[in-house]
């Protein structure tokens, strides 16, 4: 059980635990590459994906997060009366109006519990991390009763059939925040970068498929990479550091986590906080074999020069291996989870990292969300994270999934395009392979009003 805690002056405002759910079917890329008709490796290769989650009618965005939220609550031996602050990161929208929060108080029902503040927060795949900086604030606030905050960050991320479709993926994460955590957030330190953008968004309010430009919308992850990392670096140096004109560097983080669309970019995203740096001692003897790209700066040349992204990639390649590895299992598996995906990506790290390895560690954080909204931020690991490895358990979990084949694959999405908009419904997904404790969704009413079951 997660101790209690009080209404004391909070400190060390962290994460208490975390909690990753995810479908219980997935695809395997390989044969995606086939079936498609590309060419082998494209997407395992060129995107660094290995596996992607796959959902038919039966789950949507309440129930996996009523999922992840109940499994948070079993597994750490909480009460529902323990929870004074409870907000949805999302951008699975199956309602203008109704929050994914509010149908989650049914959970709340038993305890008698309703005084719980927090609603849905949107903005793409930043609606996760946006909520998780108003629930720390919320606890670091006047308005702090001595109860914990509850944040999730869920999504079902699917793409119309063409290049993008490959990149999709579902899953959920649900945070746990308050007082005296093992993983402390640093102060002060957050760099956000915010713009408008027209890279990736969903105009069609009758669809779960987004309007994307892939290209450009790499390109202005990147952008925001150069953004925030270039402040985080300043703040942090200023705030952190014995000489704040000496700025932190990226071999300075002990691992890095990301928001990972795809794999490959989080690569490129860690390779070009390397470039960062060397942008700030060009002479520095260890950036010999690099320096040559400083010429580009922060151009618009250097955002479209494949030499210079091989070359970053190619230079940070063993510290890629240490740092960012560890933290990609979920995303290389499950796919692209929008608001989920940078969580999931810290979830990964704790369920597989060593006391030895991450006690007394920093761990830098970068989120983006299109449109566009992106921040880095940092966090130090100060206790034991045994209770993590113990209750996520993610290699061991992933491998008892179901594989379907490509073809069922599009005939799962077919059936939830087909199903989207209906009211008098009874789904019709098989409910066999869910795992034990998984809600599913079982009728639309007439009135569009969802019941749901727990396997």
């Amino acid at each position: 059980m997660v101790g209690s805690i009080n209404n004391t002056a909070p400190a060390n405002v962290g994460i208490h635990a975390l909690e990753f759910y995810h479908p219980a079917k997935f695809v395997d890329q390989t044969e995606l590459e086939q079936f498609d008709g590309v060419s082998a490796g494209k997407y395992t290769i060129g995107l660094g994906q290995t596996q992607m989650a796959v959902c038919d009618d039966r789950e949507d965005i309440n129930s996996i997060s009523l999922t992840v939220v109940q499994n948070l609550v079993e597994k750490h031996g909480l009460s529902y009366k323990d929870i004074g602050y409870l907000e949805v990161g999302t951008e699975s929208i199956i309602d203008k109006s109704k929050s994914v929060k509010s149908v989650l108080m049914s959970l709340f029902e038993e305890s008698g519990n309703h005084d719980v503040e927090g609603i849905d927060t949107k903005n793409a795949c930043y609606g996760g991390t946006a909520s998780v900086f108003n629930a720390v604030n919320w606890v670091e606030s006047s308005s702090w009763d001595g109860r914990f905050a509850i944040v999730v960050a869920a999504d079902i991320a699917s793409y119309a059939e063409g290049p993008a479709r490959p990149t999709g993926g579902a899953g959920a994460v649900a945070i746990l925040i308050g007082p005296n955590a093992p993983l402390v957030f640093d102060q002060g330190v957050r760099a956000t970068h915010m713009n408008h953008l027209w890279d990736f968004y969903k105009p069609e309010l009758a669809s779960e498929y987004p309007t994307v430009d892939g290209h450009f919308s790499n390109t202005c992850y990147i952008r925001s990479v150069d953004a925030c990392y270039s402040l985080f670096t300043k703040k942090y140096s200023k705030r952190y550091s014995p000489n704040p004109e000496q700025l932190i560097k990226s071999e300075d983080l002990d691992y890095s986590v990301f928001h990972a669309p795809n794999c490959k970019l989080v690569q490129k995203a860690f390779g070009r906080m390397a470039y960062n740096d060397m942008l700030q001692d060009p002479e520095n003897e260890i950036y010999a074999s690099v320096k040559d790209y400083a010429k580009f700066a922060h151009s618009e040349e250097s955002y479209y020069d494949k030499g210079l992204e091989r070359a970053m990639m190619q230079f940070t390649k063993a510290e890629y291996q240490k740092k960012v590895i560890p933290s990609l299992y979920a995303a290389t598996n499950v796919g692209n989870m929008y608001t989920a995906s940078v969580w999931a990506s810290l979830a990964s790290l704790m369920s597989s990292a060593s006391d030895e390895e991450i006690l007394n560690k920093r761990v830098g954080l970068f989120s983006y969300g299109s449109g566009s909204a992106a921040t880095f931020f940092s966090l130090k690991v100060v206790a034991s994270t045994e209770k993590f490895r113990e209750t996520l358990q993610i290699k061991t979990r992933l491998a008892n999934r179901t594989k379907v084949t490509p073809e069922h694959f599009a005939e799962l999405l077919k059936l939830r395009e087909e199903t989207a908009l209906l009211k008098d419904y009874n789904t019709v997904g098989d409910i066999s392979t869910l795992a034990k404790g998984t809600y599913y969704l079982t009728r639309i009413d007439e009135k569009f009003r969802r019941t749901y079951a727990r396997a």
